[in-house]
């Protein structure tokens, strides 16, 4: 896969944050295996890798999206907006952006309270470990909405100009296939 082109402050931040998001990955993978290690080689399971491994991969889970719409490689119904001259292809551009911005304000919105609570008084997960996974993947869900929005609106200005693009199905089957 080719990445997308970095055209703009937005694009830097959303490269920037996925490739922690990329580590944290490897993170996981290393200490879901230091855990099988240590449950079947020692017999000393960990209290911690279980709930660590997921709070990381919610955080990985949240920022994708940001990577996803900085690649432009979102949803977008290719046989209806290939079919539409440029002007209108900018006009759903335009109505996606503000979509996503109101679905941005209104989860941020509705969020802002409850994640606001939850991390000043570092609500914690209840469990043994007890790590403080509400009070800290609240408000990075507001974060990841808002930085979305965000590249959303930066990807409309950066594409603006843009030519039309036509998208043909058999290209990038066989794209896929040669990586």
């Amino acid at each position: 896969m080719v990445e997308h082109e970095v055209e703009n402050w937005m694009d830097r931040i959303s490269i920037a944050i996925s490739r922690v998001a990329m580590f944290l990955v490897a993170f996981i993978v290393a200490i879901m295996f230091f855990e099988v290690v240590m449950r079947y080689v020692f017999e000393a399971p960990t209290l911690w890798v279980n709930e660590m491994s997921m709070w990381l991969a919610g955080c990985v889970y949240l920022l994708a999206g940001l990577y996803v719409m900085q690649q432009r490689g979102h949803i977008r119904i290719f046989i209806l907006y290939d079919m539409v001259p440029r002007g209108w292809q900018r006009l759903f551009d335009v109505i996606s952006v503000l979509l996503i911005c109101i679905f941005a304000g209104a989860v941020v919105y509705g969020g802002f309270n409850e994640a606001w609570v939850k991390m000043l008084r570092w609500e914690t997960f209840g469990t043994a470990w007890d790590p403080p996974i509400p009070a800290t993947m609240k408000p990075l869900i507001l974060v990841a909405v808002v930085l979305i929005a965000l590249q959303s609106v930066t990807n409309l200005i950066a594409d603006w100009n843009k030519k039309k693009e036509v998208h043909d199905l058999a290209e990038e089957v066989k794209e896929e296939h040669i990586d």
